[in-house]
């Protein structure tokens, strides 16, 4: 991962944080100075501190569901963290499930054995999934509060001009299926494969990648009996449109095989710089989706993978014709 390495920038963000910053400034503004002063008031210090002992400090991103601010653990030398709020009012809330699925993840190989040193029994983390520290309501807010990490694969991306090496998408596709084979492992399906869902690590772990965002795992199987959820079709949409599987714009229920189709699309996307379906226009978003959709079964694999060595498409080919279960 050296050639990713001398890109990334030590406690920068991801992505899926810095472009959201681009729109809707005043209303996320407005947003900052609301949570402020909510964990202000809940102190009586106005020092921003939540949780006892989380200070927060600059905000750094948002996504859909609310606003991520870099923080400092108070009780740990000012160790930066990452804190995500979330409105207690949201119609689709996520901290939560995103909270259980890093203590499933994160308990998996531990058994759900606590670190004895952390007083406050933080769940251990494992390599590429981080270590999640807290979670609760402070105000109006739902907060999470999980390991900082560096940029993502799309920041990187972008830094390199719009274009990784073979060796490099090689490098980044052994951890990224490393990554969603242990959600696998552990009953659950991603859902929303994309490369701003990628972080690198900071120093000196910035040679792993992490996969960060889980507000859309669902479980896929019963943990005890391992008995596979049924199928299902005229499912709702669930995902970024650009690297979703082709059953899921035909509107089939995800399992395993639809998270490895869109790591295809994801290497692909890597190799050439763009995909067929980008760019697409609609009069909404619907039909913009189906055009996507359209356009993903009617490109031959070979075509997608032209000039390509041939692992990728054989790669695609394989986990397109995998079964539901």
């Amino acid at each position: 991962m050296s050639n990713l390495n001398n890109n990334s920038q030590s406690g920068s963000t991801s992505s899926h944080h810095q472009n959201a910053n681009n729109a809707g400034t005043s209303s996320s503004a407005q947003h900052n100075n609301t949570v402020s002063s909510s964990s202000s008031t809940s102190t009586g210090a106005g020092k921003n501190i939540i949780a006892s002992h989380y200070q927060i400090s600059q905000k750094i991103g948002e996504g859909s569901f609310g606003i991520i601010f870099r923080g400092y653990d108070l009780l740990k030398n000012n160790q930066p963290v990452a804190i995500k709020f979330e409105s207690r009012k949201s119609e689709a809330p996520q901290l939560k499930d995103e909270f259980r699925a890093y203590k499933i993840l994160n308990s998996s190989i531990h058994n759900y054995l606590k670190d004895p040193n952390n007083s406050d029994n933080h769940y251990l983390s494992i390599e590429g999934i981080p270590s999640v520290y807290y979670f609760g309501q402070e105000g109006y807010y739902n907060i999470l509060i999980i390991q900082l990490l560096g940029p993502s694969l799309e920041d990187l991306f972008e830094w390199c001009g719009r274009k990784f090496s073979i060796k490099t998408v090689a490098l980044i596709a052994k951890q990224m299926i490393e990554r969603i084979q242990f959600v696998h492992e552990n009953d659950l399906v991603y859902r929303d494969i994309k490369p701003d869902n990628f972080l690198i690590g900071n120093k000196p772990n910035d040679d792993i990648i992490y996969l960060v965002d889980f507000g859309m795992i669902k479980q896929y199987r019963n943990p005890i009996t391992k008995q596979h959820i049924p199928y299902r079709d005229r499912k709702s949409l669930s995902g970024t449109a650009r690297y979703m599987s082709i059953n899921t714009h035909l509107g089939r229920e995800q399992s395993r095989r639809d998270d490895l189709e869109s790591m295809g699309h994801v290497f692909l996307y890597f190799l050439k710089g763009e995909l067929p379906w980008q760019g697409l226009k609609a009069p909404t978003n619907k039909q913009k989706y189906e055009k996507i959709g359209e356009k993903k079964q009617s490109t031959p694999v070979s075509e997608l993978c032209y000039k390509l060595p041939h692992q990728f498409a054989d790669y695609l080919n394989y986990v397109r014709n995998l079964r539901y279960r």
